[in-house]
């Protein structure tokens, strides 16, 4: 590609990946292979990652010239820290699933063939939630996260009185007194 290609494929990217991140409900990315460059960039605008044992992660850009250019420079270091950040992306490093788990780059590492499975059962364990408190929380931690306490504390307090009048904070009242599991409409 020339500049003008690369330039534009470059803005798609980011715009594509944002759009990801900023989906309301929680995104699960599950990494089965190599994540290298915009593939683990891909994984890191979800919100929780499952990763096959045997995967590679890393963002190799560096040695290839370039930077992480599809986010991993802003979203790495919110996820594992800034020093395991610069490491990674300084140096190009791949990481295997496990060393990934230890670092909290991924929620969970299973055998290739659990992947599918264990992806499914994290999304049923979200899936259990109230739609709307999971939005809410969303919303909280990824904005509260760039602001100074106080501010993401007023956020929060916002957040958490929308959740107040909703029929789900309603029906998850009725069912822990009729000793039940709720059923959430979303509403």
């Amino acid at each position: 590609m020339g500049d003008a290609e690369v330039a534009g494929f470059h803005r798609a990217l980011r715009d594509a990946l944002a759009g990801l991140e900023a989906l309301p409900q929680p995104v699960i990315a599950a990494i089965n292979g190599a994540a290298l460059g915009g593939g683990l960039e891909l994984a890191l605008a979800c919100d929780l990652r499952v990763a096959a044992e045997g995967i590679e992660v890393g963002l190799p850009e560096v040695g290839l010239g370039i930077i992480p250019g599809g986010g991993g420079t802003a979203r790495l270091p919110r996820i594992v820290g800034l020093g395991r950040a610069k490491e990674l992306v300084l140096t190009g490093r791949r990481v295997g699933a496990a060393e990934a788990l230890a670092m909290g780059l991924v929620t969970e590492a299973v055998p290739a063939a659990r992947l599918a499975e264990a992806a499914l059962a994290l999304a049923e364990r979200l899936a259990r939630n109230a739609p709307v408190s999971l939005r809410q929380a969303k919303r909280a931690l990824d904005r509260g996260l760039h602001l100074p306490l106080g501010e993401a504390l007023d956020l929060e307090n916002r957040l958490y009185q929308a959740c107040l009048p909703t029929r789900d904070r309603q029906e998850a009242l009725r069912a822990f007194a009729e000793k039940r599991p709720p059923v959430f409409t979303g509403e």
